[in-house]
């Protein structure tokens, strides 16, 4: 499918307020018919699925009484396993690999709450891929911006309760990932070979009205993360690290060479070298998978680099299929690398 016929595709897309991510028609169900999607979706090896989010009782009482519940500019979704298992049926999903997302632990009142959330809820995510092992893996929570206490909680998660690896947001309280002084927690995860899932957060500044956080600022928050993770030579000191950037990640493929500029100029390093730092991160499709974004995407990521993500269940059912219908149609991706995003990368990153 050309670029403009996938574009008029999206268009209609939109129309049917995909984008508005409403609820299905009344009476539809989940129907992919529903949404005019078509048969495309599911279709090749079945999905692993990066960036899909849990949402554990106890974690959603506590956002809650921290009032903290509509972290990203929208109210906190329902989420259970079935829900979840159902989700991913829908969209030909065999595994997915769950973390808890932004706000994490940053409402806590102290560091022992934030350590005690942490911990709860990384014990969720263990007991939950012990009962479905084939179904679910997990990403852990750190209590960070607290190093010690985010690195105890990191090795306990990696070496005890056999995470995948960890979520960790893009900026915690203002903190960006990458600012300089952070490397007690990444020497950990380096000698581990940690995969490291760089989730965004809201900005720390006022957020602008009409324009919820996921929108844009999510974007820019990842993009300013991995810049720092470059810019201060996490990427090149920590290289066993596996750093996935969510949603294509953020700005950064469409901006690489002027990220790189900016860094060399900064750095003494060629741009070149810079380019080849911002090329070691992976990342994922969630709400990305469009006619605009995917030809950046690939034109940058190295081989085996990119992998399926839907962001459910704050990406709701609409606009997960809304992407993964863009996935699914997007043929200048020949059959072999269709396979290796929904499937194959993951599965070298994630085997088991």
């Amino acid at each position: 499918m050309k670029i403009t016929e996938l574009t008029k595709h999206y268009g209609e897309l939109a129309r049917r307020s995909l984008l508005q991510w409403s609820p299905p028609p009344t009476g539809a169900g989940l129907a992919l018919g529903a949404y005019g999607l078509g048969a495309g979706i599911g279709h090749g090896p079945s999905r692993i699925d990066v960036h899909q989010h849990m949402i554990p009782p106890g974690y959603a009482r506590w956002l809650a009484s921290h009032h903290a519940a509509d972290a990203g500019g929208r109210p906190l979704p329902a989420w259970r396993v079935q829900r979840a298992l159902s989700a991913m049926e829908l969209v030909g999903t065999s595994r997915a690999i769950l973390s808890v997302s932004a706000p994490g632990t940053a409402p806590a009142s102290d560091t022992a709450d934030a350590q005690a959330t942490a911990r709860a809820v990384n014990d969720f995510g263990a007991e939950l891929v012990k009962d479905q092992p084939d179904r679910f893996g997990f990403l852990a929570t750190v209590p960070l911006p607290n190093l010690p206490a985010a690195t105890r909680e990191a090795t306990r998660a990696l070496d005890q309760l056999h995470a995948h690896g960890l979520i960790l947001l893009a900026n915690n309280r203002g903190t960006y990932l990458g600012q300089t002084g952070q490397g007690e927690l990444f020497a950990e995860l380096d000698a581990r070979n940690a995969v490291v899932f760089v989730h965004p957060a809201a900005l720390p500044g006022p957020t602008v009205p009409g324009m919820p956080p996921f929108a844009a600022d999510f974007l820019l928050d990842t993009t300013r993360a991995a810049y720092l993770l470059v810019r201060n030579g996490i990427t090149d000191q920590y290289p066993r690290i596996r750093f996935i950037l969510s949603h294509a990640g953020g700005f950064v493929p469409y901006a690489a060479h002027r990220i790189a500029i900016s860094i060399a100029n900064d750095t003494g390093q060629t741009p070149q070298d810079v380019l080849e730092q911002l090329g070691s991160f992976y990342f994922d499709t969630a709400l990305s998978a469009s006619p605009a974004t995917l030809p950046s995407l690939l034109a940058f990521a190295k081989p085996g680099h990119i992998m399926f993500g839907s962001d459910w269940p704050f990406a709701p059912q609409p606009a997960v299929q809304y992407f993964t219908s863009g996935l699914d149609a997007y043929t200048d991706a020949d059959q072999p690398l269709h396979d290796a995003i929904n499937h194959g990368n993951a599965a070298a990153l994630f085997p088991g």
